[in-house]
């Protein structure tokens, strides 16, 4: 995977986090901060492991645990 198409890959994932959480206003903030750590997560996850579905889905877990965590 080259460095244009990670970025590409970043931006629209980041994209499509950030339209997906507009439709949660009516979550707690606990729930807001942990689906935002774990899209976080996710995305830097995958650039870390050049698009490793392990390191994406790892990435994930740990970014929604810190997420859930912050207050």
């Amino acid at each position: 995977m080259t460095t244009t198409m990670k970025r590409l890959t970043a931006a629209v994932l980041a994209t499509t986090l950030v339209i997906a959480l507009s439709g949660c206003s009516n979550w707690s903030k606990r729930d807001r901060n942990t689906a935002i750590g774990a899209g976080a997560g996710a995305i830097g996850g995958s650039i870390l492991t050049n698009g490793s579905a392990l390191g994406t889905i790892g990435g994930a877990a740990v970014g929604g645990i810190i997420g859930h965590q912050v207050h």
